[in-house]
């Protein structure tokens, strides 16, 4: 009797740990489509990769059950557009209800913080997404009002503003929480594609303190290691610019480029000496990048008769895209360049581009005189050159 009593707890207890490695999720989806499957992928690396999946009844439920030994991120997804970023910890029971339509905005959300913290901080995120991109409904709406460069100052400055706050409130949200890894995904949160609320050059520091204090917690976690290996390499770069490179970007000669023109004649960047140059890289697809380009074609018209030029280069994906942008964006009279092969251009790595728009003032001579000018910075600076 004694020992079946030992056999019995013991077993009790082997169950019981066994429970608290799962987590289990209950949803249910409002308005489902009948007979269409939502899937579970887990965060492998900066990949997610499939590991499950279930048909949603006819009332929209559905269940999942997955065994997890540290927390982890997973991804709840009917399409690749309609997915819902979550964070499992051992033991959890997630209840979870949303619109079909809309994973991504879950109506309730119980028995995760994880996921709940991820949820709150997309619901911000989103609201400052939809205020820039009404900025971009006004600008379509006013490109060819006489007042336009006035309109786009202003929503240049809203939309300085709109990516400054939600900057700001990442920031807070990663000190927060600097003990969970919701604060690693806010490292990688968009505005836009490839446009990144998160500067790994002006934010770095916040890097750091989220490397620093998740590497200690999950080293072995391959996402938490990415991440670190990220921030050695960035501060492995840095210590080699600074060993080979000047202080200042000022006055070194920027490096040769040799790219095809829409027509297909490959244009060298060294055939503009002579001229103060704007060497520009932007894409169609870069929402900040077409609201900046009034700027550049006001400050063409004022100073090209005096010996400015704009050499641009183009990281679209396709010919076609770019061409449709430089038409759209009445761009036509400066030179243009591209290897259409987005961010694998030559020129990436080259210029250690990391987000665009980004551009270099060159003077006549090829030297670097300034960096990343903006607005009425760029005729600021050509009117004090060209005086």
């Amino acid at each position: 009797m004694k020992n079946y009593l030992i056999c019995f707890v013991c077993l009790l207890i082997i169950t019981s740990g066994c429970k608290k490695n799962y987590v289990q999720i209950s949803g249910i989806l409002e308005y489902p489509v009948r007979g269409r499957y939502i899937f579970l992928d887990e965060l492998k690396s900066n990949r997610f990769i499939t590991v499950d999946s279930v048909i949603i009844s006819e009332d929209g439920r559905f269940d999942f059950k997955r065994k997890v030994k540290h927390p982890s991120f997973y991804l709840l997804k009917i399409n690749q557009n309609n997915f819902l970023t979550m964070l499992f910890e051992p033991g959890e029971k997630i209840k979870f209800t949303s619109h079909y339509d809309s994973l991504n905005y879950p109506v309730v959300i119980t028995g995760s913080k994880g996921t709940k913290l991820l949820a709150d901080y997309n619901k911000t995120l989103q609201k400052t997404i939809n205020k820039i991109n009404l900025l971009n409904e006004v600008y379509e709406k006013n490109l060819y009002k006489p007042n336009i460069l006035e309109i786009i100052d202003s929503i240049e400055n809203l939309a300085q503003g709109y990516v400054k706050e939600i900057n700001g409130y990442t920031k807070k949200y990663i000190n927060d929480n600097i003990g969970s890894l919701v604060s690693l995904i806010a490292l990688y949160q968009q505005i836009a594609p490839n446009v990144y609320v998160m500067d790994p050059s002006a934010d770095f520091q916040y890097f750091v303190r989220v490397d620093s204090s998740l590497f200690r917690k999950y080293p072995e976690y391959e996402p938490v290691i990415s991440l670190h290996d990220q921030v050695r390499e960035y501060i492995a770069r840095t210590e080699a610019r600074k060993l080979n490179l000047p202080e200042t970007p000022e006055l070194r000669e920027a490096p040769e480029i040799e790219l095809p023109s829409p027509e297909g004649d490959t244009i060298k960047l060294s055939s503009t000496r002579g001229s103060i140059v704007l060497l520009d890289f932007w894409a169609s697809w870069c929402k900040p990048c077409r609201i900046e380009n009034p700027n550049l074609v006001r400050a063409y018209n004022n100073y090209q008769s005096k010996g400015f030029q704009i050499y641009q280069v183009s990281l679209d994906r396709t010919r076609e895209a770019w061409l449709k942008g430089i038409q759209e964006d009445r761009l036509e009279k400066w030179i243009h360049v591209s290897d259409v092969k987005y961010w694998n251009s030559v020129v990436v790595p080259l210029y250690n581009i990391e987000s665009i728009p980004f551009n270099y003032l060159l003077d006549s001579e090829g030297r670097i005189i300034a960096k990343n000018l903006r607005g009425n910075e760029i005729e600021t600076k050509l009117a004090e050159l060209l005086k």
